[in-house]
């Protein structure tokens, strides 16, 4: 590592002789993406794949912010002053308390959003922000490489660059922060971009593409290496918490149990969350480019399919087209939805939910919406928002009476 700024640099471009690569540009949760003629999908033999059953509960969407230009993201840190955090792709995190709403803070300058999947992507506040007013950003520079940054809200908030990921193609930037319940800050990154991983990043150990990330930022400069991750001393980057991801679009952690849901953006076919509990020592290989969903997509390599971490959840593309990840209820206030896991559907609308009960996964389609679902949100209290990318919407999950 330089002493400043790790600086990962992609070069190159490998295409398999089998691979025939069509380019489009769609707007997918804010996601450019291309589809690929590839060879018939064969689904493997799951161990936990969840099964459909009928909704637990009646839920709606209550109305509760308006006025956001693209938001992708809303957070509320832990600091006792109830206020609500958006994040807009132009480069604005939006402030919002008792109603009123301000600027916090502005990068627009630094901050590239030409392209559908670019821009300011999320924002994760220091447990301790309250007292020491850290907090934490990913976007993509003018230049289209992936930043990770720090700002503090009681030292002018100067910025300070951890992390730069240079991305060789422009999409599939991740865009994911989130501290774990041990304190450490994960970051989800995407493969690179193009279509179905031509250079086979989600796969390479030595690359930090197609990742959750892992750091301490609390010792090091710019940060430091816990010393349990799963790489550490061995083969591959010592950042690096799990691998195997096409462009993981929000991971969230169960503030009650501490384990960690990842949603994977599919690549022609099929949706997926995947699910690492709490007591995981990392390391974990969620399959892409070898499995899309439970589906085989480019085993080239021959990997062994039983090696790699299934999915507890997929679904094709007739019922949408992007995953998004969201969070597991625990507010006080709907006692039926304690413990569900909700996720959607950037194209459809449609919002699900999954649990785990007595160690057998279930999952229900709960609502379908007409919402453009950018992003969850969670606040303190355990509530569950919903974002909606054009309208400028943000709504509650709430029990329809």
């Amino acid at each position: 590592m330089s002493k400043n700024i790790k600086i990962i640099l992609i070069t190159g471009i490998i295409l398999g002789s089998s691979v025939y690569l069509m380019f489009r540009n769609e707007l997918r949760a804010g996601i450019e993406f291309a589809k690929i003629p590839f060879i018939a999908q064969r689904e493997v033999s799951p161990s936990r794949k969840a099964v459909e059953v009928s909704p637990w509960a009646n839920i709606k969407l209550e109305k509760v912010y308006s006025g956001f230009k693209e938001a992708l993201y809303l957070a509320e840190p832990n600091d006792g002053s109830g206020t609500i955090y958006v994040v807009e792709k132009g480069g604005k995190i939006i402030a919002i308390n008792n109603g009123s709403k301000s600027t916090y803070l502005d990068i627009s300058e630094r901050v590239r959003d030409r392209e559908s999947e670019r821009g300011l992507l999320s924002v994760a506040f220091h447990p301790d922000f309250k007292n020491n007013g850290r907090y934490f950003v990913y976007y993509t520079d003018a230049k289209g490489a992936v930043i990770v940054s720090e700002f503090n809200s009681l030292t002018g908030n100067e910025e300070e660059v951890l992390l730069k990921i240079s991305q060789p193609y422009s999409n599939h930037n991740g865009g994911q922060l989130a501290f774990g319940p041990d304190g450490y800050l994960y970051i989800g990154t995407g493969d690179g971009g193009a279509g179905g991983d031509p250079l086979d990043n989600g796969q390479n150990k030595l690359t930090l593409l197609g990742k959750i990330l892992r750091i301490d930022i609390n010792n090091g400069d710019p940060y430091g290496i816990p010393a349990d991750n799963p790489f550490v001393n061995k083969s591959g980057e010592d950042e690096i918490w799990a691998y195997g991801l096409r462009n993981p679009w929000r991971f969230s952690f169960d503030s009650k149990t501490g384990d960690l849901y990842n949603a994977d953006v599919g690549q022609n076919e099929w949706e997926e969350i995947n699910f690492q509990p709490a007591n995981s020592k990392g390391g974990e290989n969620y399959g892409w480019r070898i499995l899309e969903g439970f589906h085989t997509f480019n085993n080239d390599n021959k990997t062994d399919i039983n090696s790699l971490t299934m999915p507890v959840v997929e679904y094709n593309h007739s019922e949408g087209c992007s995953v998004t990840g969201g969070y597991v209820y625990r507010g006080e206030q709907f006692k039926q939805l304690d413990g569900t896991y909700f996720f959607g559907d950037f194209c459809t609308g449609n919002i699900w939910g999954l649990r785990n009960r007595s160690g057998e996964w279930e999952f229900a389609k709960f609502l379908k919406t007409d919402h453009l679902i950018s992003s969850f949100g969670q606040d303190q209290a355990g509530n569950i928002y919903v974002i909606d990318f054009k309208l400028g919407d943000i709504y509650k999950i709430i029990i329809k009476k």
